[in-house]
């Protein structure tokens, strides 16, 4: 039997790597390649932990037009991407092609969506999917058939996330996590979720109500101050949860695919990353052997 297939958060890793190593590590021509190190280190490492059939790094909008259009606060307040880590984003899916890593992207939908229907489409095909994400949001994809690989913030390592875990973690199962965001918000996207419902409050209304929508028609049944907060804002925790929920697009499932480290060791060396080529063509003659 294969290997689970691996599909990454691409946007997250590089910019996990930007900010955790510093960008005085250059490659050619000076530009800064610490992302581009940092997350190739980062992708090679699980692959070594895990054997996946094929690797698929995802990327896509920033913001997309549909979760924005549902809420104009959407993605707002983040920065602009910097200037150094720009340059990497543009070199990444041609180094990682080298690797025999695919990207997929897509100009209307986000990351999260691709990495989501990429598990869709091999659960279909009987097959396992890791997520490698730093995301939260992803939670809603463990199943039997899918694992979350969440990266730990300002920690090195990574921990698995399956529905029990889920479960543990936030007193709900993985399908109510959309709506668990509408309630409890998520600051990192700009939602704020209900007045005065924190995660506490919100996993308990799941657990009484089963939805958000059931909370939304109880309302009557809870406290004054609660039953405000969810009559009130009704409409927009509904668009919090339609942003919070993945899009599905339409993928191929991708063909089993071997890590390539001379190519990979190429690439990086073409780019000025030396000392990771060095390594990598070590490593693939000790497996030649």
């Amino acid at each position: 039997m294969s290997g689970p297939l691996l599909v990454i958060d691409g946007p997250f890793v590089l910019y996990r790597s930007f900010f955790a190593l510093p960008d005085s590590i250059e490659g050619k021509d000076g530009h800064p390649v610490n992302a581009l190190l940092g997350a190739t280190n980062l992708i090679l490492r699980i692959a070594a932990d895990r054997s996946p059939r094929a690797i698929v790094v995802c990327f896509g909008a920033e913001a997309a037009k549909y979760r924005v259009e549902l809420y104009a606060p959407y993605h707002a307040q983040r920065p602009p991407v910097p200037d150094a880590l720009a340059w990497q984003f543009e070199q990444a899916p041609a180094l990682f092609a080298a690797f025999g890593w695919s990207s997929a992207s897509s100009p209307e939908l986000e990351a999260d969506d691709l990495l989501g229907s990429l598990a869709t489409v091999e659960a279909r095909a009987g097959g396992h999917t890791l997520i490698m994400t730093g995301d939260r949001d992803m939670y809603q994809c463990a199943s039997e058939h899918v694992s979350v690989v969440y990266l730990k913030q300002g920690a090195s390592g990574f921990e698995d996330v399956n529905p029990a875990e889920v479960k543990r973690r936030y007193g709900i199962a993985p399908e109510l996590v959309p709506d668990f965001i509408a309630l409890r918000g998520d600051p990192s996207d700009g939602l704020p979720g209900a007045p005065g419902i924190g995660a506490k409050t919100a996993a308990a209304l799941l657990e009484r109500h089963g939805s958000l929508e059931a909370a939304i028609a109880g309302a009557d049944q809870e406290r004054p101050r609660i039953a405000a907060a969810l009559t009130d804002a009704a409409d927009e925790l509904r668009a919090f949860r339609d942003i919070a929920t993945l899009r599905h697009a339409e993928l191929e499932r991708p063909p089993d695919r071997t890590t390539n480290l001379a190519a990979g060791a190429a690439a990086a060396r073409e780019l000025g990353m030396n000392r990771l080529a060095e390594r990598l063509e070590a490593a693939g003659a000790l497996s030649e052997l």
